[in-house]
């Protein structure tokens, strides 16, 4: 798909499309976090991963942390496929995992899938998968998919050495999709990080985007870190 290609931005302002610097970064906490503190304000959050891969079968249900954490945090509760309609059993690169395990992902019925998560919420939180340009087959990415859903996005950018790098890059990619950056989020990966501080200064500085919160490294178990995680976002910022 072209680059440059711009598509129609939703007019749900609640709805948005959260990308990383990485894998491994937060993208899920800070999903979840966005879901619980919308929820606490009394609206019909739902949460979507359309493409996750690594799941465990529990009691004949396939189960992928990441989805069961956004399931968890969503005041809506939708059918496991609505929330995920691809979930591929190895942890691994969605390209490659769908190829061996015979998956055709189809951007048109992502979009389809979303379009139906609208209809039952006041905000939906789309959590991509891996980076912002992640391949899902010969001929398309994760970039593609943000591109199709036209939402505006929530990038998470995990505190660790290279971080301002790879969160500017990040954010041209987004921006040379046409798309919009609502906000990020910084979400500490190491917490021995040198002068943590003054990356954050400087991606605030650089990145032309307001800065959602800062979240610490947290302790508890899942439910303590997403609440905890809400607590540190400000979502006036997003009005």
């Amino acid at each position: 798909m072209n680059p440059a290609t711009s598509f129609t931005t939703s007019t749900r302002p609640l709805d948005f499309f959260v990308t990383g610097t990485d894998t491994e970064i937060g993208k899920t906490l800070c999903s979840s976090a966005l879901l619980y503190a919308l929820a606490q304000q009394g609206l019909r959050s739902l949460g979507m991963k359309p493409i996750a891969s690594g799941a465990e079968l529990h009691d004949g249900i396939w189960h992928n942390e990441d989805v069961d954490s956004l399931i968890a945090a969503s005041s809506v509760q939708a059918d496991r496929t609505l929330v995920c309609p691809y979930l591929m059993q190895t942890p691994a690169a969605p390209h490659i995992v769908a190829r061996n395990e015979h998956i055709t992902m189809s951007l048109p019925q992502i979009v389809a899938t979303y379009q139906q998560a609208t209809a039952l919420s006041d905000a939906v939180i789309v959590e991509g998968v891996g980076g912002f340009c992640v391949p899902l087959d010969d001929e398309h990415d994760t970039a593609d998919m943000a591109q199709q859903l036209a939402l505006p996005v929530i990038l998470v950018v995990g505190l660790r050495l290279g971080c301002i790098s790879h969160a500017l890059l990040t954010a041209e990619a987004i921006r040379a999709r046409g798309l919009r950056i609502a906000g990020w989020i910084a979400n500490t990966v190491n917490p021995d990080m040198l002068y943590l501080q003054d990356n954050v200064a400087a991606l605030e500085q650089r990145l032309g985007a307001p800065l959602l919160g800062q979240i610490p490294r947290l302790t508890g178990n899942a439910i303590e870190q997403v609440a905890a995680a809400a607590a540190c976002l400000d979502l006036t910022i997003l009005k």
